[in-house]
């Protein structure tokens, strides 16, 4: 699970592709289930249980319908896969960013559902409520990489898939975040969580906007595209 980072996806892509090319399809099919972690599974069962409870609003989940089908339309249309020889992952693998995909998970994914879990318990229906709709995306962002991976979408399509749920969120977290500090503490809610809440909406929005405007459109998004075009005229010249 990159957490919206990509790079650790991108090495196992290039890991496995390298012997799939000498193995019969039935092995092939066997490597390719592995790449659906235990992460993203779990990113899968937050989304279902989310939508099932009745608290994600008709257009976040309308978007992650839309936004499934058109990555995978882009991705044979747009965007096709190169062959494994030449599709080269954007960044390799460094300990940074394994941290940071790792604070990715942390921040935007664990914290907000222990945190809606909590405000079921305490009565926290604003809390859950302007929270589900970061974790709801985050969680569906996370599986449709997996499956970006698992289908082996070129660079470019798993880059665009971080891109534009990043951007997305971005409003949710926004928000998130007037919501939070539009709260006052009314002696059902504990000022304990009344802090919490803030500071978690505060440094989600903070890291997915460093992430977005930082890293993946200044950097992360030019190099993919840069590398894409440089594997289709090396692809031509072979």
């Amino acid at each position: 699970m990159s957490g919206g980072v990509g790079p650790i996806d991108d090495i196992i892509l290039k890991e496995k592709s390298k012997p799939e090319q000498h193995q019969p399809p039935s092995h092939q099919t066997h490597l390719r289930g592995r790449l659906f972690s235990f992460h993203q599974l779990n990113a899968l069962a937050v989304a279902v249980i989310l939508s099932a409870s009745g608290m994600v609003a008709a257009e976040d989940f309308a978007f992650v319908i839309f936004s499934f089908f058109y990555f995978y339309f882009m991705s044979k249309v747009a965007y096709p896969t190169l062959s494994p020889s030449h599709d080269h992952p954007v960044l390799r693998n460094h300990r940074l960013l394994r941290l940071h995909s790792f604070l990715g998970v942390l921040v935007g994914l664990f914290l907000p559902v222990a945190y809606i879990l909590e405000g079921v318990l305490e009565g926290d229906k604003e809390g859950i409520k302007a929270a589900t709709p970061h974790v709801f995306l985050l969680a569906s962002q996370v599986f449709i990489e997996g499956v970006a991976v698992w289908d082996r979408f070129s660079s470019v399509m798993r880059t665009l898939v971080m891109v534009v749920y990043n951007s997305t969120r971005m409003f949710s977290l926004m928000e998130w975040v007037r919501s939070e500090m539009l709260k006052e503490f009314d002696g059902i809610i504990s000022s304990r969580r009344l802090f919490v809440g803030r500071v978690l909406a505060v440094a989600n929005l903070g890291y997915w906007g460093l992430n977005l405007f930082g890293f993946l459109l200044p950097f992360y998004l030019p190099r993919a595209f840069e590398r894409y075009y440089s594997d289709i005229g090396k692809n031509v010249e072979d």
